[in-house]
């Protein structure tokens, strides 16, 4: 394992995908890279409360924060778009091993609404997938 990509939004399961991240990283002396992705969905109105570029600007800069402490300098990514299938072209064009995604644990009503970013992404990336819960 040389690269690992974690998807990131600060919250809770973001926090402990990027944890795990970091002890692999580590532990293979893999690279890092952490996505943020700012939702466009063309169908709907987005639904998740991270819409805005600073919002997620400043995700990145937490998760940057949060690695440096672990001395992991990571390549971070700030694309807009679906975000589940944003984060997984972003690991198969930057040739990623393994994506770390943090579960929401939503439930039936809210997955039929916003989709589940881990579950598509677990069920579509060419890459191996943790989900952190």
């Amino acid at each position: 394992m040389k690269k690992i990509l974690v998807a990131y939004d600060g919250g809770e399961p973001a926090h402990r995908a990027l944890e795990l991240a970091a002890d692999l990283a580590q532990r293979f002396e893999a690279k890092v890279g952490v996505v943020s992705v700012i939702p466009v969905r063309s169908s709907r109105v987005p639904v998740d409360p991270w819409d805005d570029r600073a919002v997620h600007t400043t995700e990145l800069a937490e998760a940057k924060a949060i690695l440096a402490k672990h001395g992991i300098e990571p390549l971070l990514y700030e694309p807009a778009g679906d975000p589940a299938v944003t984060i997984e072209k972003i690991a198969d064009e930057g040739g990623y091993d393994m994506v770390v995604v943090g579960s929401r644990g939503l439930g039936l009503l809210s997955r039929a609404l916003q989709g589940s970013v881990s579950e598509h992404v677990v069920t579509h990336s060419t890459a191996t997938v943790v989900v952190a819960r």
